[in-house]
């Protein structure tokens, strides 16, 4: 594996257009045609690659204090990360998000922390983010599209 993030224009939908997720993951990710359409101020979007092939997406939300009360100014939104679905249980989640820390801290570096939501019910989603060096806050974001979710931080200092 040799795993790598990069920033994702608008105009380069096509590299990413491919990447697709199990119809059930839908409801917590979105879709990448969604995030293209959606057409968010302050949201960035960002590839994981394994050399030159795209096996992964997701959109780094910089005005995320702005919709969620529970985040500072100066810090990041992860949201709408997914894996392809026929790349999944590979290890791929798992690296991204470790590797998340360092590429941020590179691409934001004013920025202290990532945060994100989870579904309680994600439950491997969970596991990925915390395995990867994201802490429960303790926190519950109750409005989920999906239902209740735990709200996770990682410092990026």
């Amino acid at each position: 594996m040799r795993l790598c993030l990069r920033p994702v224009a608008r105009s380069e939908f096509d590299l990413v257009s491919h990447i697709q997720v199990e119809p059930d993951q839908i409801r917590y990710s979105g879709t990448v045609a969604q995030a293209f359409e959606e057409n968010e101020d302050g949201v960035d979007f960002h590839a994981i690659l394994d050399g030159s092939q795209v096996v992964g997406f997701f959109k780094i939300d910089r005005l995320y204090h702005e919709t969620y009360s529970f985040a500072g100014p100066d810090e990041l939104g992860l949201r709408a990360f997914m894996i392809d679905r026929d790349e999944q249980r590979k290890g791929y989640a798992t690296a991204a998000v470790a590797a998340l820390k360092p590429y941020l801290a590179a691409q934001y570096p004013a920025r202290r922390a990532l945060i994100l939501t989870v579904n309680m019910q994600n439950f491997g989603a969970i596991r990925c983010y915390r395995k990867g060096g994201f802490e429960d806050t303790g926190g519950i974001h109750p409005h989920g599209i999906a239902g209740p979710q735990h709200i996770l931080r990682m410092g990026l200092g």
